[in-house]
């Protein structure tokens, strides 16, 4: 397909996936052409750029079925967001992760569950973000913190807290942000100051005791701020003034609400 002037300023020129010269005389396509269905440097399925190949797909959806084994990653991409579903799973182990990222975004749930151990850390992303959340269990123990921090979001409660002791900070945080008491209550003495204070935020005044004497300030002046009115007081001894300040603030709130309680 010799390309002509029809190229966008913009774009690169039209060559094949080789970097030879297109000729559309020989194409398979040429067919096309006369029909408006294609057009050199613009939508062309043999081209090397990828804007060329999506536009050809578009205008020939019915094609794509065609082209799932063409050596050129990008065409075999391109064409699997328009091929028949059940001819996807040829795909599912392609030799190019963005082939296999394509497919990953239309495999039914049962097929996309077998791309939870690919080797690409973005196809694992793309299988985090569709997999129904009862199939993610998993997947809590993925070697990339940012997957089993989308797991974690997700993850059905009753699996949770086999997150817990995750080794990356940012997953506990997710985790402390959805337990449910009494699961909760295993965080609060995790090594992160920024998680025990996110179970301070959730844990009810009641259970709040042992957190009342957390090494961090920060953690204290969380529990200062729910704190029952015995607790509130013992606070008011606290070392550091941001805490003595919240409890005597707490203290002023909970007074008028035991009048109008």
């Amino acid at each position: 397909m010799t390309a002509t002037s029809h190229r966008l300023p913009a774009e690169p020129p039209s060559v094949d996936w080789l970097g030879q010269a297109l000729d559309c005389a020989i194409c398979d396509n040429r067919g096309l052409l006369a029909e408006g269905k294609c057009q050199p440097a613009f939508s062309c399925v043999f081209d090397r750029y990828a804007k060329r190949i999506d536009r050809f797909f578009r205008w020939n959806p019915a094609l794509a079925n065609n082209y799932l084994e063409h050596p050129y990653f990008e065409v075999r991409a391109v064409a699997s967001r328009s091929a028949d579903v059940f001819r996807l799973v040829g795909l599912m182990y392609d030799p190019d992760e963005t082939v296999r990222l394509h497919v990953a975004l239309r495999l039914p749930q049962r097929l996309l569950a077998e791309l939870r151990a690919d080797p690409d850390r973005e196809v694992r992303i793309r299988v985090a973000h569709r997999l129904d959340a009862s199939l993610l269990g998993g997947m809590v123990d993925d070697p990339d913190y940012f997957v089993r921090q989308l797991v974690a979001q997700r993850l059905p409660l009753p699996l949770l807290p086999r997150m817990a002791r995750d080794p990356d900070r940012e997953v506990r945080l997710v985790v402390a942000a959805r337990l449910q008491v009494p699961a909760l209550l295993v965080l609060r003495d995790d090594p992160e100051v920024d998680v025990r204070r996110s179970v301070a935020r959730r844990l009810p005044a009641g259970l709040l005791g042992e957190m009342a004497r957390d090494p961090a300030w920060e953690v204290r002046w969380e529990v200062a701020q729910k704190a029952s009115e015995l607790l509130a007081r013992s606070l008011l001894l606290d070392e550091e003034a941001e805490v003595r300040d919240a409890a005597r603030d707490r203290l002023a709130t909970l007074k008028p609400e035991a009048r109008h309680g």
